[in-house]
């Protein structure tokens, strides 16, 4: 790492653009603090991966941690969707807040789909690609070649590529780049940590911009896959995005660092510090919502004969934390009726709250649970 050198800025005429060098080769991690912080991370994402495996029903829950993913994600790029209006349906998204609130749900579209996939495929160009198609179907970057490499070049800031703040390398290249990348992914001679590849690979990824838009978003979303498809995780419940929009501001400037001054180490640091915090996190969270099942059984079990629909509810809320009446009756088959009483006696028992106060069209919220991820 000390010889590292990040690539090579090329005059183009009126700009430069910043040609990578390959990453498919043997790296020796030297840094003292980097191992440290390395075997805390893992030892962290072990934790969270052996909890994972106590909590009963996980896939209940995972849909939430991907909801999270998706608003973070796309905050960096400067979409507003809050986590509740993720789970709105279309028509009760005010038009204002429309798009994007579909590019939310493309995100989670995209990282499903993604897990899906990797039973199939392996991390690959060709998965990457097919992500990228379901992340940009019918949002605003829909005309922007989704599913395929860019033909053209783009820049990161700057009115236009003159003053752009970052210019990725000719689109020529990036055939080569990618596959460059494929195969690091998959060099099994070379050894490097997991946690360590996946750093590099997204920082490369990222520096490559291979797409004209969504490069941001696909490369933090398949830092989880990768993770699952090397079996580091049993399931998808490691997601960076909430740290990296937190500090957004060192996230850009740590991966500039190592294009301007091959500084690898310190995006290192950031991404396994980013590791160790977001793994912590998911394991209390994962404590925290075990606690709140317990106490929401118990209110529950208050309603007698109606408890067992109350249940059905419930489990649905772990999934979807927002319900109306015609939902509620479709997950229990009882009346428009019944169901307004089952709502209402949940919202008496504190479990849900409603949140329109109209008379007709009520939304209640699973407030208690939305919170854990806020």
């Amino acid at each position: 790492m000390k010889t590292f050198k990040a690539g090579t800025y090329i005059n183009q005429g009126y700009y430069k653009s910043f040609q990578p060098n390959p990453i498919n080769k043997e790296w020796k991690l030297e840094d003292m603090e980097i191992i440290q912080l390395l075997s805390q991370a893992e030892r962290e994402v072990g934790r969270l991966d052996m909890f994972s495996k106590y909590v009963p029903n996980i896939n209940l829950f995972i849909q939430m941690h991907v909801a999270k993913e998706a608003t973070q994600s796309s905050k960096i790029e400067g979409t507003q969707t809050n986590i509740e209006d993720v789970f709105l349906n279309k028509d009760d998204v005010p038009l204002d807040k429309r798009n994007d609130w579909i590019e939310v749900q493309n995100y989670m579209q995209a990282m499903n789909y993604g897990v899906e996939l990797l039973q199939q495929l392996p991390f690959s160009s060709r998965l990457i690609k097919k992500i990228h198609t379901v992340l940009l179907q019918g949002a605003r970057g829909e005309q922007k070649q989704p599913g395929n490499f860019r033909t053209s070049q783009n820049w990161i800031g700057g009115a236009s590529i003159a003053d752009a703040a970052f210019v990725p390398p000719v689109h020529s290249s990036i055939p080569e780049l990618m596959s460059d990348i494929e195969k690091y992914a998959h060099n099994d001679t070379a050894y490097f940590p997991e946690l360590l590849k996946i750093a590099l690979i997204h920082y490369q990824f990222e520096t490559v911009h291979p797409f004209l838009d969504g490069n941001g978003r696909v490369g933090r979303l398949f830092i989880t896959l990768y993770l699952v498809s090397k079996g580091i995780l049993k399931q998808p419940i490691l997601y960076l995005s909430d740290f990296f929009e937190k500090n957004r501001g060192n996230y850009y400037d740590n991966l500039m660092r190592v294009r301007e001054k091959n500084d690898i180490s310190r995006w290192f640091k950031f991404f396994l510090v980013g590791v160790i915090e977001t793994a912590k996190k998911g394991i209390f969270t994962f404590d925290q919502i075990l606690q709140l099942q317990k106490d929401s059984e118990f209110k529950i079990n208050k309603l007698g004969s109606r408890a067992a629909n109350a249940q059905k509810v419930l489990n649905h809320l772990y999934q979807s934390p927002v319900v109306n009446s015609s939902i509620i009756g479709d997950i229990t088959g009882l009346s428009v009726a019944s169901a307004y009483k089952l709502a209402h006696d949940m919202e008496y028992l504190g479990i849900i709250r409603e949140v329109t106060g109209a008379q007709r069209g009520k939304l209640y919220l699973f407030d208690n649970y939305i919170n854990l991820f806020k």
